[in-house]
This record gives structure tokens, C-alpha cells and sequence, in this order.
């Protein structure tokens, strides 16, 4: 299986204490330049950026056609994370795009990418049996106290959705 990560999955995981079930679910996350960039470059998030430096599992990659990524970045007023990643995950037809982000998501989606987030990700390790339904709401919660903004309406279908497969 082929998976590439925008930033706000990794940090969302990072911040609920879950950063290992990329590894679990997928084996192997790939990440753009940007992407890991963005992730390492903060100095007020040492710990955080340690982590990423350290993730056995996280490979950065170069987006092959710099030129697509730019034109994505014009048209869409995308971050460089964002358009990389998406850029990347077209040129190495990845199975799934880790995405939250609403307007790179559709973009992903218009182009025909197969998309989850970091709510999709904590449902699907729910539903393989890594995480008990107590777990994911430790995990939301952890993020929501971590500044991690989460719809009301997505976290209710989230605990719709655990309750039905408990």
C-alpha cells in the first residue's frame, strides 16, 4: 500500500499520543520536502521535531515536477505542504492521501485521489482492533486540549460510528 501524508495528520497523531499507527496501519509514510519542512523546522516544537527526525517510517521524498506543484500553489492558493503532497501522491498513484485540510482535500479528491484524515485514521485503527473506543475519544480529546480544531458534526458521525462497530 501506498501512502502519502500532509502535515496535519502526523501532527494530529503526534499530539494524541498516536503518532505509531501510521506505522501500524500502513508500514511506511511517505512525505514530501515540504511536508517534512514543515514538521522539523519550528524550534518551539523540539520535541515534536525530534520525533519526526528520529520516525522510522516517515520517508521524505521529492516531488518529481516542481512545475505541477506550482501551479497547483497559483490556482488553488494551497500551502507548499499541501501541493506537494498531493503532487506526490498523483506521481507515485498512491493508494490513499492523509489530509485534513477541507480545500486540499477537495482538490485531491477533483483529481481523483483517494483521501482520509486523521478522523478516517482513528476509525480505521478502531476498526482493526488497535484502538478501543475509549482510546479514540482519549485521542480527540488530547487533541481538541492541544489546540486541534475538530468539527462538532464530524466528531458526533466519529462517535456514531464507534458506538455501531463497539
Amino acid at each position: 500500500m501506498i501512502v502519502v501524508s500532509d502535515t496535519t495528520p502526523i501532527i494530529s497523531l503526534m499530539k494524541a499520543g498516536q503518532l505509531e499507527l501510521l506505522q501500524k496501519l500502513f508500514g511506511v509514510v511517505y512525505i514530501p520536502e515540504a511536508v517534512y519542512r514543515e514538521l522539523t523546522e519550528n524550534e518551539a516544537f523540539s520535541e515534536e521535531v525530534r520525533m519526526v527526525q528520529e520516525c522510522e517510517f516517515l520517508y521524505v521524498e521529492e516531488v518529481d515536477n516542481g512545475k505541477s506543484v506550482t501551479i497547483l500553489r497559483k490556482f488553488t492558493g494551497l500551502d507548499a505542504g499541501e501541493s506537494e503532497a498531493i503532487i506526490l501522491a498523483d506521481e507515485k498513484h498512491s493508494d490513499v492521501l492523509l489530509m485534513d485540510e477541507h480545500k486540499g482535500r477537495q482538490v485531491a479528491k477533483k483529481m481523483g485521489i483517494t483521501i482520509t484524515g486523521t478522523i478516517g485514521i482513528l476509525t480505521q485503527a478502531f476498526d482493526e482492533g488497535l484502538l478501543t473506543r475509549e482510546d479514540v475519544e482519549g485521542c480527540i480529546e488530547r487533541m481538541k486540549e492541544s489546540g486541534i480544531r475538530i468539527s462538532e458534526k464530524l466528531y458526533q458521525r466519529l462517535l456514531a460510528q464507534l458506538k455501531k462497530n463497539d
